[in-house]
């Protein structure tokens, strides 16, 4: 690791602003990548989970990198222009800009759930910003990391981007490394880990974290069409995704019915049969007893549990979409993040109960409304505090190229994705320059009228 960082200082120190041809070339390898891999990757990660659906990895990272991709090159250029900026009436003699420059070189420690879209997703910003980069993929899905670092030897030279693979003591090794700048998606407890192993460098940090994302069911939003698009936040990947609904607030007498129709979509989705090809395995033993665990944890304490277990046979880890009724507050489901296919429902009397459920716990990083009245989306906007928000659907914000993704809080520090992903990846250099007049002359000593002059004129409210 320590050979590939300093290859890539070095290849950064001779090249310190890529040009704008340099850069759309990188950004090209990785598009040829995913054309030439795509579906050896699908069948890799098909293979680590135990069980998923290519046509999931499709939807759900190939086509996602692909769309990054398209936005980020026609809008580059752009990016990279010298950004004029304002100066006051005192100092009009001034020029004023910002450039953005690289920053270096970029660690990326990449989850198990959606290995290509967290490896490709910052990557493209990270090499659009000017910089290089070095990868760390899970150790949890051991053919996909190998793929992943051979098919990206395949593209790029070690000392533009670079893939280290290797277990828990290699990932903690990574972020001890001294990097301009490191990325981690993750849990929040391994986010503190990595946060304290990187403050020893002053590593700058991106943390996209997770924590329990609710959905908000007003009463004057369909059943039917909310239920399409909870099912369909939750269930894709098996719910093993970070902005996947985490539990629901529906109102108290509509509890049942909006179960129901939630399970009903999960059956529609799914059906016996056909549908087990396209239902997702939890990664790993220790995934699916703990959520075996949390859901009997409920059923025993007297939960309502409404599940679709025909979906189950077949190989991997499968737990069936499940929803829970009421669940208690002090339950695993209720306080952590339950990255699976189940689903918690709370009932409330009131949409300020909704929001004071809301924030009585850790900001989420994601929040999801479905209602007709702009008034009430408004109010849950204006009184709550999350990442990113969808609207009447799940899941979509993280599909827009041209809005910030990130968290707040414990689900993270820092937001990428399009421009956003270029400027986090970047310096943003602000440049002053004197042009006819040096204003800063009027306030040299001997200090005399002018001076005082001067001293009033800015002091002015």
């Amino acid at each position: 690791m320590e050979r590939f960082l300093s290859g890539q200082q070095a290849a950064f120190a001779a090249e310190r602003y890529p040009t704008l041809q340099v850069r759309r070339d990188r950004l090209d390898r990785i598009a040829k990548l995913i054309e030439k891999h795509g579906q050896a990757f699908c069948e890799a990660i098909s293979r680590d989970f135990g069980q998923r659906s290519p046509h999931e990895t499709s939807l759900l990272e190939l086509a996602p990198i692909m769309a990054a991709l398209r936005h980020t090159r026609s809008h580059l250029r752009r990016w990279m222009r010298p950004e004029r900026r304002g100066s006051s009436l005192e100092f009009l003699q001034m020029k004023n800009r910002v450039e953005y420059q690289p920053l270096g070189v970029v660690g990326i420690l990449v989850p198990w759930n959606y290995p290509l879209m967290l490896t490709f997703g910052p990557l493209i910003d990270v090499l659009a910003a000017g910089n290089r980069a070095m990868i760390k993929p899970s150790e949890l899905l051991p053919e996909t990391a190998d793929l992943l670092e051979q098919s990206i030897a395949e593209f790029f030279k070690a000392d533009e981007v670079a893939v280290v693979n290797g277990g828990v003591d290699v990932a903690e090794a990574f972020s001890s490394l001294p990097f301009d700048h490191l990325v981690f998606t993750g849990s929040t407890a391994v986010g503190r880990k990595v946060m304290a192993a990187a403050a020893r460098n002053l590593t700058p940090l991106t943390l996209e974290l997770g924590g329990k994302s609710p959905v908000v069911f007003t009463p004057d939003y369909p059943i039917e069409t909310a239920a399409r698009d909870i099912a369909f936040g939750k269930l894709m990947n098996a719910g093993q995704t970070c902005i996947a609904p985490d539990y629901v607030l529906a109102p108290r007498d509509r509890l049942r019915d909006i179960a129901e129709a939630i399970l009903s979509q999960a059956k529609s989705f799914y059906p016996v049969g056909s549908g087990q090809a396209d239902y997702t395995s939890l990664v790993g033993a220790r995934n699916f007893t703990r959520m075996v665990d949390a859901v009997e944890e409920c059923r025993v304490s007297g939960c309502t549990v409404l599940s679709h277990e025909s979906v189950l046979a077949g190989n991997g880890h499968r737990v069936a979409p499940t929803i829970v009724l009421d669940p208690p507050v002090g339950c695993l489901l209720m306080q952590e993040e339950i990255f699976g296919p189940v689903l918690p429902l709370v009932p409330y009397d009131d949409i300020d109960a909704a929001i004071a459920f809301i924030n009585e716990r850790p900001r989420p990083l994601a929040l999801y409304i479905f209602s007709k009245q702009s008034s009430l989306t408004r109010k849950l906007l204006a009184q709550t505090h999350s990442g990113n928000v969808t609207i009447n659907g799940t899941l979509l914000h993280i599909a827009q190229n041209d809005l910030p993704f990130g968290g707040i809080g414990p689900s993270g520090i820092g937001a990428y994705h399009g421009k956003d992903g270029f400027r986090r990846f970047s310096h943003a250099r602000g440049i002053a320059e004197v042009r006819l007049f040096n204003p800063s002359r009027l306030a040299m000593p001997p200090y005399g009228k002018l001076a005082a002059w001067l001293q009033r004129f800015m002091m002015r409210n």
